[in-house]
């Protein structure tokens, strides 16, 4: 059983998070192991695996970065601790903006400037995954269209690194 499956809702890269504090408290009344104390060893077994799924997907589906990982995976189109080249042009980006992070020291003048410059390719970036990743349809959402997603997914990672740098 899959995240989807256990939340009741189709696979999605966005996850709307309106309704999903009230499914998990619903899920976990049903699927808490305290509930399953004279049953079965299989049910309580059961149970135990159930409440840990429930916990991983609440956790994943409050992370659109995880979420989209997740639906990826799902796919097999991801697979853990993957290779992923990026395009070169892309790497030269993200290499001056860490040199210049790196020549930053004290100067919140240019940690303005290169956060503007990561903000901006963060837009750039998801500019033509957007469709996708706020329309996805099982099924009909073409492969080609999820592996856009997918170096979107490794793009933004490494921005996410730069701005954790630049925040530190």
């Amino acid at each position: 059983m899959n995240y989807f499956e256990l939340f009741e809702i189709p696979v999605q890269l966005q996850v709307d998070k309106a309704g999903l504090p009230k499914k998990y408290f619903e899920l976990s009344r049903k699927y808490h192991p305290d509930f399953f104390v004279n049953s079965s060893e299989d049910d309580k077994t059961n149970a135990l695996e159930r409440s840990a799924l429930l916990n991983k997907a609440f956790k994943t589906f409050q992370t659109p970065d995880e979420n989209i990982k997740y639906v990826l995976q799902l796919k097999e189109l991801l697979q853990e601790e993957e290779k992923y080249e990026l395009p070169p042009a892309f790497l030269m980006e993200v290499l001056e903006i860490n040199e210049q992070l790196m020549d930053a020291g004290d100067d919140d003048g240019l940690k303005t400037k290169l956060r503007s410059a990561i903000n901006d390719l963060q837009s750039e970036i998801y500019e033509p995954v957007k469709e996708t990743v706020e329309n996805y349809k099982d099924g009909i959402t073409t492969e080609k269209e999820l592996l856009q997603v997918k170096e979107y997914y490794y793009k933004k990672k490494y921005l996410d690194r730069l701005s954790k740098q630049l925040s530190a």
